[in-house]
């Protein structure tokens, strides 16, 4: 897969986003940084605390992953995650951070992540799910030293889900760095889509990427961008193809159609995350 590094360096993408929990992603972004000789100040590379991988590749495994928000998961994670990534490591996030996981009340793992802060690290998080929202707000609360402890988050939004629109302007607007992720929502916003239930949207998304001489993904991808609030949208391409496809959409220029998919294709929250969690991840 080094080929869709190398095609996303060649197109101009310069963030790279990975997790502990992702197999052996750190591992793999590390050897192609290194091998590439690529210079550490001129690319921008994310990472995740918070999961632990546990399937060793087997698809059928009961656990794949397991979430601890604990201070000794976070010591030891960002002590592997340095081992690995180094100096490329420029952003460190609580993955998948909830209220009810405790995260944002726990305060050795708050204070460790302000002394991370403090040694250079930018210190983030993902949230997911209908509370979203209310996950960022409380996290934005949060300050050491006067200053924010979190100054970028991870989130989902798309032309399905875009429940999180407003507080994520009032996030940017306050200085947080917006990366959007599932920005394709997991597939649904592809070719690959072919639900008879999707049908009426995959019609207006189809109708769109013609009129636009383009794909459904770089519409859907499009859409992302054209919000003032995103600083990055994430691809999670698999091929060198998908790349390509994506990065169309840097040429895709919001009109008239941006509008009714916005309108057309939202979806409450509830019935958005609950298809979510009821997606083939295999």
């Amino acid at each position: 897969k080094r080929q869709v590094l190398d095609a996303a360096w060649d197109l101009g993408i310069r963030y790279y986003d990975a997790a502990r929990s992702y197999g052996r992603a750190e591992n793999f972004l590390a050897s192609w940084l290194q091998s590439r000789a690529i210079d550490p100040d001129s690319v921008t590379v994310g990472s995740k605390w918070g999961y632990t991988y546990t399937a060793d590749w087997n698809v059928t495994a009961e656990h794949h992953e397991i979430k601890e928000h604990s201070l000794p998961v976070l010591t030891r994670q960002i002590s592997e995650s340095l081992g690995l990534i180094g100096s490329y490591l420029n952003l460190y996030q609580i993955h998948s951070a909830t209220l009810e996981s405790g995260v944002l009340d726990n305060s050795a793992v708050l204070s460790e992540l302000a002394r991370l802060r403090d040694n250079g690290l930018a210190i983030g998080l993902s949230v997911s799910g209908p509370a979203q929202s209310e996950t960022l707000l409380r996290a934005m609360a949060i300050e050491f030293d006067g200053r924010p402890l979190f100054t970028a988050v991870q989130a989902t939004w798309n032309l399905l889900a875009q429940e999180a629109g407003e507080t994520l302007r009032q996030a940017h607007e306050a200085g947080v760095g917006i990366i959007i992720k599932e920005a394709l929502a997991n597939g649904r916003l592809t070719a690959r889509n072919q639900d008879p239930a999707f049908m009426p949207q995959r019609n207006l998304l189809d109708g769109a990427a013609r009129s636009l001489d383009t794909t459904i993904d770089a519409v859907a991808l499009a859409a992302v961008l054209a919000q003032p609030w995103v600083d990055v949208a994430l691809s999670g391409a698999a091929n060198v193809g998908h790349i390509k496809s994506n990065v169309e959409s840097l040429q895709v220029s919001p009109n008239s159609w941006l509008d009714e998919l916005l309108e057309s294709l939202r979806e409450d929250p509830e019935e958005y995350w609950q298809t979510r969690s009821a997606l083939d991840w295999n």
